[in-house]
């Protein structure tokens, strides 16, 4: 499926945004290269790994990632069952790797998560480990946290266990391959079986999500790309068998919080219900981008009536993700908090699938698999606890700040050549307001441009929902800033 391009108009804007988005990792200060004490650490421990029993290389995993993706976290194997389904699914195994208390340990908690900018990658572990050793690579065996889920033939799950085991992938496949090979029936015969259930899985999952009212986040990136030379804001669109593959990982998380809800010990993904002022603009957000979404349809149904070959479309669905915000980290030790909802989940939910690039992950492994064996869980994975959700809070604001200033500076590249031109605009909110219910001073309203679909503040005290008229006053690349006033 094609990529949505916005190209940057000048030679003049396009060196001015090379320059601010190479600025980003001084002023966010990002970490850099990994001290000698940590690689010292990473090399001594890969030398020294052994891979764990039970031998399940016999099984033909498969991965599926974007085609550069060298960190590969998941491997699936799916297959029928006498009444159902078998969902194999091995996940990197990062603890075995990060001895606890270590130099690495102490760096990764330091870090908190892979941090992404335009044409870099700021990664939670050395590459050694995260596009080496652990790395589930096709043709190499590889220690692995394996789930096992079982599915009726409705697709709901009836019981799920995790072990570590040894594993080796038959097939790196990036997503638009993997897609073409399903779609023509070329896949060979060693992962045809998984690519044929993992369709059939999946549309029966997303048909479960729904019934429950859930709405997954599985929407379009909204990306800088470094393309033919050029920087560009894109939306890629979902291929279906990315929405497959994300139900088969959120399956996998949701099986780890009934494992530690179960067990009293834990930690979850939880997320509050959006509320009124929220769904409020983004209905207005629609509205601007001409497809109303109308109260008498769910969320998760408008979603899926969007079309994904219309950019407008894919900018909706990206704005999507506004509706649902609060999300944190609940852990929890002998007492279940009352709160263990993930709303768009609309199930309780954790995060246990990207271990290489997301710090939490780790521990939830280790604390699944030790309640799952009925064992003792490790006392490393439960004093981390207390300190995870504040560590994955930081990191989780910083790589958001990071995301949206790549963004906001090619957004005004893209304009910085229309100053004095005219817009189409939906008025989103009216001005902020001061603790005591009074507007702040320099008014502005928050609007939606028709086209190119870019959200912006204009000068003035507008009324929310009404379309308007605006010009473009100025761009600032640099302090990735642009200011509209009514025409």
């Amino acid at each position: 499926m094609p990529y949505s391009h916005i190209g940057v108009g000048s030679s003049a804007a396009e060196k001015s945004l090379v320059q601010a988005l190479a600025a980003l990792s001084e002023e966010f200060k990002l970490p850099g290269e990994f001290s000698p004490e940590v690689l010292a650490e990473v090399d001594q421990v890969i030398a020294a790994h052994q891979l764990p029993s039970p031998d399940l290389t016999a099984l033909p995993f498969i991965t599926i990632d974007p085609p550069t993706s060298q960190d590969l976290d998941q491997a699936m194997h799916l297959e029928r069952s006498a009444d159902g389904y078998v969902v194999h699914y091995a996940i990197a195994d990062v603890p075995s790797f990060v001895p606890a208390g270590g130099p690495l340990d102490a760096e990764t908690r330091r870090r908190g998560q892979t941090i992404y900018t335009p044409g870099q990658r700021i990664p939670l572990h050395p590459a050694p480990m995260s596009e080496g050793a652990a790395s589930l690579f096709a043709n190499d065996p590889r220690s692995a946290y394996v789930w096992e889920i079982q599915l009726a033939a409705d697709g709901t799950q009836t019981t799920a266990t995790v072990r570590r085991a040894t594993v080796q992938s038959v097939a790196k496949l990036g997503y638009e391959e993997a897609q073409k090979m399903y779609d023509a029936g070329t896949a060979p015969a060693a992962i045809a079986g998984t690519l044929a259930l993992l369709a059939e899985i999946g549309i029966k999952r997303i048909g479960l999500e729904r019934a429950r009212g859930g709405a997954s986040l599985n929407v379009p990136s909204q990306e800088v790309e470094f393309v033919d030379g050029r920087y560009v804001l894109s939306f890629r669109p979902n291929l279906p068998i990315e929405d497959w593959n994300a139900q088969i990982s959120l399956l996998t998380g949701m099986a780890a919080a009934t494992i530690m809800i179960e067990g009293k010990v834990g930690i979850l993904r939880t997320m509050p219900a959006p509320d009124e002022q929220s769904i409020a603009t983004y209905r207005l957000q629609t509205v601007a981008l001409g497809t109303p979404w109308t109260k008498d349809i769910a969320y998760g149904e408008y979603l899926l009536s969007l079309n994904t070959d219309d950019p407008k479309h894919l900018a909706l669905m990206h704005a999507a993700t506004t509706l649902f915000r609060g999300a944190g980290y609940t852990p929890f030790n002998g007492e279940v908090p009352e709160e263990v909802i993930q709303a768009a989940v609309a199930a309780p939910y954790a995060h246990t699938t990207a271990p290489l690039r997301r710090l939490v992950d780790r521990f939830v492994l280790a604390i699944c698999a030790a309640l799952s064996a009925k064992e003792e869980v490790p006392a490393w994975a439960v004093e981390a606890l207390v300190e995870l959700p504040d560590i994955m809070a930081a990191s989780n604001q910083l790589a958001n700040k990071v995301d949206r200033a790549a963004i906001d500076t090619v957004e005004a590249a893209l304009l910085s050549h229309r100053v004095g031109n005219e817009f189409d605009a939906v008025v989103l909110a009216g001005p902020k307001k001061n603790g005591h219910g009074s507007k702040i001073a320099a008014a502005r309203s928050s609007i939606q441009i028709q086209d190119p679909a870019v959200t912006a503040y204009c000068d003035g005290d507008l009324e929310p929902g009404t379309l308007v008229r605006v010009t473009l006053a100025s761009v600032d690349i640099a302090k990735r800033s642009v200011k509209f006033v009514p025409a």
